[in-house]
């Protein structure tokens, strides 16, 4: 009867070769490599430096995202084998269980529009559309087969910044900036800058911080105009009254916060303390007047008014004075060929001579000041492009354009941490979906950024409803450990 009740556990509890102890001490190291990070945030300065776990390639990122998903068949996955398919009946296995936004019946499928080169010494695939970006083609890095599983543009663009297709979760910019900090207690560390006349569908909750502190937010910078408001007194208002009056409101709010213990409440504070030091900071930082002519040349960038270039150049800017994490959103970039804007032959040419230089001109200006060398650019839509044409409600279209398509889709990377002239993944002849086994979901994207700012995104999370949150989810991430210098 004794013998019974001995268990597993009593067997290594007891046994005399020391197994238990073995045992034990594996589960506590395994325990120990999975618990979340403790990051100790000063209440009164939320964006003082951290140090990170890991030693970081990367201190600063800049995210430009292209929104409305550009078409990576016209720009870097060459097909030459679906020029030879152009005009025919789609494949039915193509269509078999897939979902489409548009397409309805059997489409026609669609060849290159533009012709290919290959360029550098490590040979990629660039289209004739980004000649100036194709001078730096041995800078970067593509990946060809990132996956999503969301096809309207809403939840895929949040699956890209939040790793979710749902609101209220945390943009990547806010887990780096909460759990890295800021090189520059003036400036907010996650910045955000928007061109092509829109904001995107689903809005500020692509730079939201979600449930993590509300400071932590991406902070947007204004289109037109100064760059942020309120960044001068009012008149009869001198900065020292300005300052007694924050302290005089400083007071009541830490008076709040003792009786009621709010932790937004010392957000809040911090907030009102930064806008004080933004008022000296924003109006040095965030215009562009005082360069000089051949750097507005390089950028093709005009001082007032709202555009792509101006925000790479505020992006450089921003990126040598600390600011931990820019983003850059693109609208204008849905190619269904419903209309002249939406048509690859029209709207989509001239988004690409909008970004071209700019980013060609961002490349070289941070390689020149030395910046590369610790910062990182990402570049990417929210989903890919059908090899398809759109036949909306099973008509053609008016002009030439594609359907979404979140089976493949490409980004490129470029700086710090990262291996150049590489090319990962690869999608099958028409550029449909990926080869078998290069498949690579948007988590494993995510998990590798962050490590390269010093996170294992297993152990960057945050205490939620009986969840440790985490920019990847629940579901397994790998690093994409070929592109990691």
């Amino acid at each position: 009867m004794s013998l019974e009740h001995i268990t597993r556990k009593h067997f290594l509890k007891d046994c005399a070769t020391g197994l238990g102890g073995m045992w034990l001490a594996n589960q506590l190291i395994s325990e120990a490599q999975a618990s979340p990070y403790r990051i100790n945030h000063n209440s009164s300065a939320p964006f003082a430096p951290q140090i990170p776990p890991i030693n970081p390639k990367v201190k600063r990122v800049i995210y430009l995202h292209m929104i409305g998903a550009p078409s990576q068949l016209e720009l870097f996955d060459h097909k030459p084998i679906l020029k030879k398919y152009d005009g025919q009946d789609c494949p039915q296995s193509f269509l078999d269980g897939q979902r489409f936004a548009f397409i309805q019946g059997t489409p026609k499928m669609l060849g290159p529009v533009f012709p290919f080169q290959q360029h550098g010494q490590s040979g990629a695939w660039i289209s004739d559309r980004l000649p100036h970006l194709a001078k730096h083609a041995d800078k970067l890095t593509f990946i060809k087969t990132l996956k999503t599983d969301q096809f309207n543009h809403g939840p895929a663009q949040l699956m890209v910044h939040t790793g979710h297709a749902r609101l209220g979760y945390p943009s990547l910019g806010s887990w780096v900036t909460w759990g890295l900090g800021s090189e520059n207690q003036n400036l907010p560390g996650f910045m955000v800058l928007l061109s092509g006349g829109r904001i995107p569908r689903v809005g500020k909750s692509l730079w939201g911080s979600g449930f993590l502190p509300s400071v932590y937010q991406g902070v947007q910078c204004r289109s037109h105009g100064d760059p942020v408001l309120n960044t001068k007194n009012p008149k009869g208002i001198s900065k020292q009254t300005r300052r007694q009056s924050l302290d005089a409101l400083q007071q009541l709010n830490q008076e709040t916060f003792h009786e009621i213990g709010d932790p937004e409440t010392i957000t809040r504070i911090a907030q009102y303390e930064m806008s004080f030091r933004m008022q000296t900071s924003v109006p040095e930082v965030m215009s562009i007047d005082d360069e000089p002519q051949s750097v507005h040349e390089m950028y093709g960038t005009q001082p007032g008014k709202e555009s792509f270039a101006n925000n790479c150049l505020l992006a450089r800017r921003l990126a040598e004075n600390g600011v931990r994490f820019i983003q850059l959103y693109d609208w204008g970039w849905d190619s269904h060929g419903t209309n002249k804007a939406e048509a690859l032959r029209h709207g989509f040419e001239n988004k690409c001579r909008s970004i071209d230089k700019p980013i060609s001109a961002l490349l070289t200006d941070l390689e020149q000041r030395g910046l590369l060398d610790d910062t990182l650019i990402v570049w990417s839509g929210e989903f890919g492009r059908t090899p398809m044409a759109e036949n909306r409600g099973g008509v053609k279209t008016r002009f030439v354009g594609r359907d979404h398509n979140p089976n493949a889709f490409t980004c490129w990377m470029a700086g710090a941490g990262i291996k150049p002239g590489l090319t990962i993944g690869e999608t099958d002849e028409m550029g449909y979906r990926a080869l078998p086994g290069q498949e690579i979901p948007l988590r494993n994207l995510h998990a590798t950024l962050l490590n390269l700012v010093g996170f294992d995104h297993n152990r960057l999370s945050f205490p939620r409803q009986g969840l440790n949150e985490k920019l990847t989810g629940v579901k397994h991430a790998n690093l994409i450990k070929q592109i990691l210098a």
